[in-house]
């Protein structure tokens, strides 16, 4: 009888401690559980996920895909790596986008490339082997512009114009804007008589390109 007794003592504390055991176990892992957090975000970045990277950049930022395996990783730039270009949404999150022009190494928008890749010239925003009939290259810009006289030298591409269409900025979606390089104004020692200089013959250069805007209707004058 009381070998009976002790055998179910010994099987009551063994319960006992087996369950102790799991509620400690349980504990544990809950407490484990607890303090693991969202997936800290990198730097400039607002909003992220553990398998895609970051979702949304901070302001300013532009946001980029980078190729992992199969996955898309997002990360943020202040600026556009070569061969893409940044375009920038009112409502935030600006994207980094793939130029679309072939042997294009930078580009101003999708359609328009601004620095070809080497060996390559550009105008109007192509690349090409050679220039255009009736233009001619410039080795040091890797550009192609106008069959000028040797004396005649352009200065800087200004900065494009706004978005317009028939001289307005307003009640339309695709219009137009351009840039244009104005002639240098020649200089000669004071001893060059005005006749031994040779005759200012340039005329500016203008490129053109097509643009899309938000289309806002425009204000009347009463």
């Amino acid at each position: 009888m009381q070998l009976g007794l002790v055998a179910l003592a010994m099987i009551f504390l063994s319960s006992m401690g087996h369950s102790g055991a799991l509620k400690l176990s349980k504990a544990r892992r809950q407490r484990r559980v607890s303090t693991e957090g969202p997936p800290s975000c990198p730097k400039g970045c607002e909003r992220c996920s553990e398998y895609n990277g970051c979702i949304k950049c901070k302001p300013k930022l532009f946001i980029f895909l980078e190729r992992n395996d199969i996955r898309q990783i997002g990360v943020c730039l202040a600026s556009c790596p070569m061969g893409y270009f940044g375009m920038r949404n009112p409502e935030g999150n600006n994207r980094c986008t793939q130029c679309k022009i072939d042997n294009c190494e930078a580009c101003f928008n999708r359609h328009f490339c601004t620095k070809c890749k080497e060996g390559l010239y550009s105008h109007s925003g192509r690349c090409s082997v050679s220039c255009p009939a009736g233009l001619r290259p410039v080795n040091e810009t890797m550009e192609c512009v106008d069959q000028r006289p040797a004396e005649c030298e352009l200065g800087e591409w200004s900065p494009w114009s706004s978005c317009m269409k028939k001289n307005k900025t307003c009640g339309f979606k695709k219009g137009s804007q351009s840039r244009v390089r104005l002639p240098l104004l020649q200089t000669h020692s004071p001893d060059t008589s005005p006749a031994s200089v040779p005759s200012q013959t340039c005329a500016p250069q203008t490129e053109k390109m097509k643009c899309i805007v938000t289309k806002t209707p425009c204000v009347r004058d009463y």
